[in-house]
């Protein structure tokens, strides 16, 4: 069936040829964008949707999450915000945690996550492997993420586990623990940190993945400065993730390249970390991307929403750079084209605030600001009043 959205007060397809003047519409044909334009111009369709003036924007492109997982690591949260300092060594809890639970129970918490993230906007998520760290462990994480999500990563390189050497695990790692996820993942990752992995084994495990067929992301520059970036921009992989501390040689190098520079401000803020570099950034001509870095330790959140309100409010970026980053931005880190913007042939992904403009999701952070959500054509159940549908 076809859906003719219309009642726009603000519309945001990411098309360079947009129109400015409202009020707008857009049309659903099945799960793609048929159209979009004025209200006035509109074609008919099966059914109509009127948003009485609510700003219309894509969906949100979550492109980093941690989200199979089992475990609860509040008492570590409760420490953090007493004074303890952030560091990588909290992964093992949930490691021990997650290769305790059955896959009925690590199946049935990530689509409570992904359900959850959906209600608020998210329509494509990416997760990663990264919390089982042995062969069978990484392979049903991967296995059971690739019936959910829409991207999956190989995260096999989170960390060296309890029990072995970094250079025994890695061997595992490049080997038979690759082997064993690759059928299920299109990208591999490493948390090339102080406490996680130096920037020889980063690129090691990056051409490992590249020689798979995985693309490639990194984990770097979190807690300070390091290798991370210049790791991930001689490896053409598709994102740097956090990228909190950067060189000037950092941000020109991210600049000149195609990886993007993925800013997670709210792990930014749940770790004490200092806001990433987003302002200068975007003025030197790096592509940004935002996402919620949805995970059990550092930043247990799925809001997008808030991830946006903090990139304008401590990381300078203006509310349209924000939103751009946040959906746009999120799929250029995926390297989909599909998603993230609403031109015609996208997938029908759409986000209804329930505010006249995007303004709205800085002026009120906090604030549950989505009235309506479809994913691929399919309206997702939100917990806000839903609007009418007529038959026009």
């Amino acid at each position: 069936m076809s859906v003719v959205i219309t009642g726009i007060g603000e519309l945001s397809t990411h098309d360079d040829e947009e129109p400015v003047d409202g009020p707008f519409a857009v049309v659903l044909d099945g799960d793609r964008v048929a159209w979009t334009g004025r209200a006035r111009d509109a074609p008919s369709g099966d059914t109509a949707v009127d948003v009485g003036g609510r700003a219309v924007l894509p969906g949100w492109v979550d492109s980093h999450t941690h989200l199979v997982f089992a475990g609860d690591r509040g008492e570590e949260f409760a420490r953090r915000v007493a004074g303890e300092p952030y560091t990588a060594s909290g992964i093992q809890v949930t490691v021990d945690a997650t290769r305790a639970a059955s896959d009925a129970d690590l199946a049935e918490r990530l689509r409570r996550h992904v359900a959850e993230a959906a209600r608020q906007g998210t329509t494509c998520l990416e997760t990663k492997t990264g919390y089982g760290l042995t062969v069978a462990d990484e392979a049903r994480a991967a296995r059971i993420a690739a019936e959910v999500v829409d991207e999956v990563t190989f995260l096999g390189a989170h960390l060296t586990p309890t029990g072995t050497t970094t250079g025994a695990y890695l061997d595992l790692v490049c080997g038979p623990m690759l082997d064993a996820v690759a059928a299920h993942v299109r990208w591999i990752d490493v948390f090339c940190e102080d406490g996680a992995f130096d920037g020889d084994a980063a690129a090691r495990v990056l051409a490992a993945g590249a020689a798979r067929g995985l693309g490639g992301r990194v984990h770097g520059n979190q807690l300070g400065p390091g290798p991370g970036v210049a790791v991930a921009v001689a490896a053409g992989a598709a994102s740097v993730d956090h990228a909190t501390h950067l060189t000037d040689e950092d941000v020109d190098a991210l600049a000149g390249s195609g990886t993007v520079a993925t800013l997670l401000p709210a792990c930014d803020l749940a770790t004490g970390q200092p806001p990433a570099p987003a302002r200068r950034l975007v003025d030197a001509g790096a592509t940004v991307a935002l996402a919620s870095n949805a995970n059990p330790g550092s930043c247990y959140t799925t809001s997008m929403a808030l991830c946006v309100a903090l990139a304008v409010l401590q990381g300078g970026l203006s509310v349209p750079e924000a939103v751009r980053a946040a959906t746009l931005g999120g799929a250029r880190a995926l390297r989909r084209d599909d998603v993230g913007h609403l031109r015609v042939g996208a997938r029908a992904d759409l986000h209804v605030l329930d505010a006249p403009t995007a303004v709205h999701l800085a002026q009120r952070p906090g604030v549950p600001l989505t009235a309506a959500v479809w994913r691929a054509g399919r309206r997702v159940p939100t917990s806000a009043p839903l609007l009418e549908e007529v038959r026009p």
